[in-house]
């Protein structure tokens, strides 16, 4: 299945560039590892990339360069590109994972080694621990919402990136299936349902708290935080 939405450039040149967060590019590695067209342009923008440095005149290093980048790695940690891994069967006819690569290594296996915790009847979380880019305010979770089922209406106090892992939602917007990733701010103010049949698995992250905008369930925003 080919996914039918993409980050924008500007997303997939920060990561050929390697300067995006930890979190936004975990999401971005997963969806690369499903998508053939968005690995073919972090390629081309690497390239791009190499050859502008091949035209940069050396500049001599400070005596102390290699010190001081040693002690900056060693307090920011390993904040660099995800590889964005393979996709495939691990073995013979065995199905491919739910989880490619990327998001396995975090989790520590494919789905089966996901520890849910129910947010709303089904509705289930798992968090990602992902350090702490953005002041801990970026979080990446796992969501899985049991087929039929309708994530409350809400609306975002920053940037939220849905990737689609197994099964697909609808909103307003469209329709989402494996590989597909949908973002989302501010203006968007949406009611994500699971295709009936089969559980919707996703990563999402957010940068701030949802806000929800049902008619009741708005209510309940000084109650929760997710």
């Amino acid at each position: 299945m080919i996914p039918a939405h993409h980050p924008d450039d500007a997303l997939l040149v920060g990561y050929a560039a390697g300067t995006l967060d930890e979190a936004t590019s975990l999401v971005i590695a997963t969806h690369l590892a499903l998508c053939p067209g968005c690995r073919d342009a972090v390629a081309l923008f690497e390239a791009v990339g190499g050859a502008l440095l091949d035209d940069v005149e050396p500049v001599p290093m400070a005596p102390d360069a290699l010190p001081a980048l040693l002690s900056r790695l060693d307090r920011e940690g390993n904040v660099g590109p995800v590889p964005a891994g393979t996709v495939g069967p691990s073995s013979g006819s065995d199905p491919a994972p739910a989880l490619p690569r990327p998001l396995r290594d975090y989790v520590g296996g494919d789905l089966d080694a996901v520890r849910w915790k129910r947010l709303i009847r089904g509705v289930d979380l798992y968090d990602i621990p992902v350090g702490s880019a953005g002041g801990g305010r970026i979080k990446v979770r796992l969501m899985r919402v049991r087929g039929g089922v309708a994530v409350p209406q809400h609306t975002h106090e920053g940037i939220e990136m849905t990737l689609v892992l197994a099964g697909g939602f609808s909103d307003a917007s469209g329709h989402y299936r494996r590989g597909d990733l949908a973002c989302s701010d501010s203006d968007v103010d949406h009611r994500p349902v699971a295709d009936q049949g089969e559980d919707c698995v996703c990563v999402a992250l957010t940068d701030a708290p949802l806000r929800l905008t049902g008619p009741l369930m708005r209510l309940l925003n000084p109650f929760v935080s997710f």
